[in-house]
């Protein structure tokens, strides 16, 4: 429903200033139940109505515009609409609605989290920063062979994974994997298929493709945690490659899924082998990849005695 559709420049003072604090706040059902505030008009008109921008549908912060017949929308959207009301297909110019953002300064809402457990409480101009990072916020899908926009808590991205995409699903914190590509010389960019662990009641993702580092085609395999970034830094893992007599280690803590995996990537944040030294490990003509990928997870246990962490590995 439109601004416009409820109320008219002349009307716009009286129903603002009518709203009170002290009454009842309407909230979407995501959000728990807060103070709803009520105009003295016969008709219930939602404040978080009032501050949803007609065109985007997102909460409106300021600059807050308004048309001259009293029709509001967000900054962004007013360079949208080329400067015309999308209400009434009048002309903005450059009016605020000072009363609207000053009803927002004075709300305090629920993150919209609440739901998934979050029970923080905040001003309406701090809310968006705090949703942006809230622990409690759902989690994007850590598939990395294909462009997904499944989001949920890692209980439903774990069944995504399993069910959607056919990911390898295995326990235990050791690892042992064999990766083969034919004509790996003609490989530039590729990705192998994720592998998923649960150990320690938690789930890890494994991956490993190639790309360019530079001028040079590099491997690399790396791993992800599924949560947030502080559990993520109680876990370790090392990663081995070796063949003909040689091998390459890399230990380290893994990356949150919250950073993604394009991220972790560029970042160069885990075991990178040159395709020229893969193909010695791969042995026989080095025509063919034949990688194997051994590793082990483990949880960092903090020693009450001497401070230090110790390793505390999985049976």
């Amino acid at each position: 429903m439109f601004l416009g559709d409820r109320m008219e420049s002349s009307s716009l003072d009286s129903t603002v200033s009518s709203l009170t604090m002290d009454d009842e706040l309407h909230i979407p059902h995501q959000f728990s139940s807060i103070t709803k505030l009520h105009n003295n008009g016969p008709g219930t008109t939602s404040v978080h109505e009032l501050l949803e921008c007609p065109v985007c549908t997102s909460s409106m912060y300021p600059p807050i515009h308004q048309c001259h017949n009293g029709h509001t929308l967000c900054s962004t959207c007013k360079t949208r609409v080329h400067n015309r009301c999308p209400t009434c297909r009048q002309e903005l110019g450059d009016i605020r609605c000072l009363a609207l953002e000053k009803i927002a300064e004075s709300l305090e809402l629920p993150c919209r989290y609440g739901s998934l457990g979050c029970p923080e409480i905040f001003p309406y101009y701090s809310k968006l920063k705090h949703e942006s990072i809230c622990n409690f916020r759902p989690y994007n899908c850590p598939y990395a062979g294909s462009d997904c926009s499944v989001v949920g808590d890692i209980p439903y991205l774990v069944t995504h994974l399993r069910d959607d995409h056919r990911v390898d699903m295995h326990s235990g914190c050791t690892f042992n994997h064999r990766y083969v590509k034919s004509n790996p010389v003609e490989v530039e960019n590729a990705t192998w298929m994720l592998t998923v662990f649960h150990c320690f009641g938690q789930y890890f993702c494994l991956h490993f493709e190639a790309f360019q580092l530079g001028m040079a085609p590099v491997y690399m395999a790396f791993l992800r945690f599924m949560g947030d970034e502080r559990e993520a830094r109680s876990y370790c893992y090392s990663l081995e490659i070796g063949g003909n007599g040689r091998k390459q280690i890399w230990e380290g803590s893994p990356r949150s899924i919250r950073d993604s995996h394009k991220k972790v990537r560029d970042s160069h944040d885990g075991l990178i082998v040159y395709r020229n030294m893969a193909l010695f490990f791969s042995g026989g003509d080095r025509k063919e990849l034949k990688l194997r990928v051994t590793g082990r997870i483990w949880k960092e246990q903090q020693n009450p005695e001497g401070g230090v962490c110790i390793p505390n590995l999985c049976s």
